[in-house]
């Protein structure tokens, strides 16, 4: 069996979103249902996305696509916690990046989940990739870690 990797912590992180958990985030066994680790960093990176204005959800002509996630979980979360997601980039290809997000429960410094997904810049209609413009990648490259 692999040994499993130490927890992120915050410092390991570029830039932060907070937010509660509600109610319905848990689960019959009394913590945050697991669907709700991936609405969190989905939410925290595509809101990033748009406060910068790289993405357009409703207009722009290129549109972000998640091809491929995964999430390690190292403690509980529950409501009413609040959640710190930490973002960072770990991979800036011509039209694809990987962010790897940490999940901070309320003030602690070590990740309670980490995670990661890869976002594909494609034509909103042909959904063909697209390279990243000068805006994104002004956004992005400032993210990046040291593999």
């Amino acid at each position: 069996m692999a040994k499993r990797e130490t927890p992120s912590r915050r410092s390991d992180y570029k830039v932060f979103r907070t937010t509660g958990l509600r109610w319905s985030d848990n689960d019959t066994y009394g913590h945050m249902n697991n669907v709700v680790h991936y609405s969190l960093f989905d939410t925290a990176v595509n809101a990033f996305l748009i406060e910068n204005g790289v993405l357009d959800i409703k207009g722009g002509a290129e549109v972000f696509l998640v091809v491929e996630t995964g999430c390690r979980y190292h403690a509980e979360m529950t409501f009413p916690d609040q959640v710190t997601a930490g973002i960072r980039v770990a991979r800036l290809g011509s039209s694809s990046v990987r962010y790897e997000i940490g999940l901070f429960r309320n003030d602690e410094d070590v990740a309670a989940a980490e995670g990661f997904f890869i976002h594909v810049n494609v034509h909103r209609l042909s959904r063909r990739p697209v390279p990243f413009g000068g805006k994104a990648r002004e956004l992005l490259e400032p993210l990046l870690v040291e593999a």
